[in-house]
């Protein structure tokens, strides 16, 4: 049976670490060829080592997304290594401050959005060219379940993950005529180092990890293996007639949001 990528080039940003990486060792595993993009060299460097030790390809690139040039430095790197660009997940990010909107510091503000929103945007502008002149190619940029509802004290990441669903609508409506899907993915919590060791309440800490689990349904944080599954899908021939959709992976937590509000 074939693999889901078998013969796609892939391009994932924000690899170093957490679904980064385990959507660049699945994507490897389902047969792509990955460039694979991070400010964390050390750790997209191993990310690359575990494609390639499961029988991959993978190069490693620096990558500041929020960097228009240093964008475009990526997409040609992942074109002259390996001919053309099929898919791509746009999924480098930061979480941000958590403080109230009045409070929210501009300077922090403005390192969420440029990483989070307009690095996002850089990437599609530099990948839809490249899809364009293709006549075909998937991309699916990384929200969150905060994308359709929100949380208090998350003003700037709130805003980024809204921004890149409508982002994402927008360019599947524009593109869609080329050959090109994109879409979304909205994870909820998800155990990856950026929740179980960051910010002030990391859920490592088991008190915390029973709080964040009470707000899913599923009673449980998602682990990165789950986002990545969906991840592959939407750049695979499987979604073929899929364009312009936000997933959300998130253990039920958008739909028990919704349900408390009726």
């Amino acid at each position: 049976m074939s693999r889901l990528l078998e013969h796609k080039v892939a391009l994932i940003t924000g690899a170093a670490s957490g679904i980064g990486r385990e959507t660049s060792v699945l994507f490897g595993e389902e047969g792509a060829k990955l460039a694979l993009a991070d400010v964390d060299d050390k750790g997209c460097e191993e990310t690359a080592r575990l494609v390639c030790e499961r029988g991959g390809e993978a190069l490693a690139v620096h990558c500041d997304v929020s960097d228009p040039r240093a964008v475009e430095t990526l997409i040609s790197a992942a074109v002259e290594r390996f001919g053309c660009l099929d898919c791509a997940f746009n999924n480098a990010g930061v979480g941000g401050a958590s403080e109230p909107v009045a409070d929210y510091d501009l300077e922090a503000w403005d390192h969420v959005l440029a990483v989070n929103l307009t690095g996002v945007f850089l990437s599609m502008q530099a990948e839809l060219r490249q899809m364009v002149s293709q006549g075909a190619g998937a991309i699916v940029n990384a929200a969150s379940v905060v994308g359709v509802i929100a949380y208090p004290y998350l003003a700037a990441y709130n805003a980024a993950k809204h921004g890149v669903i409508g982002l994402t609508r927008t360019a599947a409506i524009e593109y869609a005529g080329h050959g090109v899907r994109v879409n979304a993915v909205c994870p909820g919590w998800i155990e990856t180092p950026m929740v179980m060791e960051g910010g002030r309440a990391p859920a490592s800490i088991p008190e915390v990890y029973a709080a964040i689990a009470g707000l899913a349904p599923m009673k449980r944080l998602g682990m990165p293996i789950e986002v990545a599954r969906a991840v592959a899908w939407l750049c695979s021939d499987a979604a073929s007639f899929v364009t312009g959709h936000p997933l959300v992976v998130d253990g039920g937590v958008a739909a028990g949001r919704e349900r408390a509000e009726e």
